[in-house]
């Protein structure tokens, strides 16, 4: 018998965990009070202590106005400025003192400080479990550090990890950076680092920093250096203007941000928006950069939507802080737009609002309805975001299919379209004029083509597109009856038709389709210039002569 309980008790003992056996011998030891006394009426099992009060367990200092002592269940009640001390670091504070030295165990009431280095928290109710090093208040609490005040009904703070988790109705306020308006978070779960004053916000959140309105799910504050990371599509807003991606990097003090993955920046005030994978944006500068898959939308002019997409897209702001602002639009390589009343391609675009004129650089290429338009530049001027008037340079190309076989044709050195409430109203073509052209009888019916050649033209349109009467200062050219059109003639010489790289919807900008092989727009021949010198000859006399010539 005596064998065996020998065994079970070894059996107990390797189970039972060392720090209950610590417990056990870890004694609260009493180290001063004025007076002590017994008070059977008052508690038969508790020592009363009165004035200047002082325990001590293990590392701990425990300090009060008076005490009930139960020394056979090594435990305490405080009363009156109870303060609690664990080593240097850490002191606890407040009205009332309930501590178990067997569980290490404090609960402190009414009016609680705890003080941790520079954070101290201010509640009504906290347990503080020496055991695990972690303080639980549940009516309330306000934590303060350097950079945060932080609020909330639940939480904990863990002195030695030094973070603090807070839970319903949690209240962030981070101090005013210079000339910046302070930053409020609200949320219902924070962690909170307070070395680091990083603030982790999961749940529904929102955040506010002046100007700025911020929702999100999943984001990262740090108060140190003002940089805030949004994650699970996040929200931010700001005088009409909103930005979502599935994850955005602000830093509020330089107003720069970086958003990633299906980013959608819209812009209620100007009635236009930007999509893509990539944007950046320094708000101080008014610079910004869209990226991968890249795409502005313009629906100023109501339902119909322009979309223009590119490899990158560029905005720069100009005069920002004056009544004088202005912005202009870089987009380059792989030009696409496309809305239902006219599409374009071309390598790279310049928009300016100073003017409200577009640029169109290297193979661009306008459709309207049946007509196509090219050259190696076209300008088109803006007016309340609907085009006012274009302008092509240079190996000017204008065609409208009438049907499979026939188009109308106009090719020159420049051309300028002029429009009215969107509809074309007249057409002026310099230099080198070449026109096939169609003419409809009464039935609409097409019986003949003209063929005509002058160094200016202008063409004045009626209503539904039809020509209402045709100018040139002199002109050649023959009439041919439809089965009698050459074949050499039917086509100008520059005659492309690129239905095939035309955008056919809002998804079909994003897929390239360049100009088929040999089909681009050939090197413009620059004009020559002569070169001058003045020989030692004719210096003095003022002489000029030339010398040769040089392509520019």
């Amino acid at each position: 018998m005596k064998n065996y309980l020998t065994i079970l008790a070894f059996v107990v003992s390797a189970f039972l965990p060392a720090t209950l056996w610590a417990q056990s011998e870890s004694r609260i030891h009493l180290l001063h009070s004025d007076r002590l006394y017994h008070d059977t009426e008052i508690d038969a099992r508790a020592q009363i202590l009165v004035g200047n009060v002082q325990f001590r367990h293990d590392d701990v200092l425990m300090y009060c106005d008076s005490a009930l002592f139960y020394e056979a269940s090594n435990s305490l009640d405080a009363f009156g400025n109870v303060r609690m001390n664990q080593g240097d670091t850490l002191s606890l504070a407040g009205d009332v003192l309930f501590y178990n030295g067997l569980d290490k165990l404090a609960r402190v009431r009414n009016n609680v400080v705890l003080v941790h280095g520079k954070t101290t928290l201010y509640t009504d109710s906290l347990d503080y479990d020496r055991l695990y090093n972690v303080g639980y208040f549940f009516e309330g609490g306000h934590l303060v550090t350097q950079d945060n005040d932080m609020t909330s009904d639940w939480g904990e703070y863990r002195p030695e990890t030094k973070v603090a988790v807070f839970n319903y109705n949690v209240h962030l306020v981070s101090p005013a950076p210079p000339q910046k308006a302070r930053t409020t978070l609200l949320t219902d779960t924070l962690y909170y680092n307070t070395v680091t004053s990083v603030a982790n916000a999961r749940g529904p959140s929102t955040i506010d920093d002046g100007g700025c309105h911020i929702y999100t799910e999943l984001g990262y504050m740090n108060s140190k250096n003002n940089d805030l990371t949004l994650l699970n599509r996040s929200e931010m807003s700001n005088n009409g203007k909103k930005l979502i991606g599935d994850s955005i990097v602000w830093n509020s003090v330089d107003s720069i941000g970086e958003a990633f993955g299906n980013v959608v920046y819209t812009d209620v005030l100007n009635k236009n928006a930007m999509t893509g994978n990539y944007c950046y944006y320094d708000d101080k500068t008014g610079y910004s950069l869209g990226t991968d898959s890249a795409c502005i939308l313009d629906f100023s002019q109501g339902p119909d939507t322009m979309y223009m997409h590119a490899d990158s897209i560029k905005m720069y702001t100009f005069d920002i802080k004056t009544d004088s602002v202005y912005r202009t639009m870089h987009a380059f390589h792989r030009v696409r737009m496309y809305r239902k009343d006219m599409q374009g391609v071309c390598d790279s675009l310049f928009y300016t609002t100073k003017d409200s004129m577009m640029i169109m650089y290297k193979d661009p290429i306008v459709w309207t309805g049946s007509q196509q338009l090219l050259g190696e530049e076209i300008q088109a001027f803006m007016n309340d975001s609907t085009i006012d008037s274009i302008y092509v340079l240079r190996q000017t190309l204008s065609c409208e299919r009438m049907d499979s076989l026939h188009y109308n044709q106009v090719a020159g050195h420049e051309m300028h379209s002029y429009m009215e409430n969107g509809e074309l109203k007249m057409t002026h073509v310099i230099g080198n004029v070449i026109v096939n052209y169609f003419p409809l009888d009464e039935d609409s019916l097409m019986v003949a083509m003209n063929h005509m050649e002058s160094t200016e033209m202008k063409m004045f349109m009626g209503k539904n597109r039809k020509i209402r009467k045709i100018w040139m200062p002199a002109a050649t050219g023959t009439f041919y009856p439809i089965p009698m059109i050459p074949a050499g003639v039917r086509f100008l010489e520059n005659f492309q038709w690129f239905d095939y790289v035309r955008p056919t919807s809002p998804q079909d900008i994003f897929v390239w389709r360049g100009k088929a092989k040999g089909s681009e727009l050939k090197k413009s021949v620059q004009r020559k210039v002569p070169l001058q010198k003045l020989n030692s000859k004719n210096k003095k006399h003022g002489i000029v002569q030339d010398s040769g010539a040089k392509e520019i």
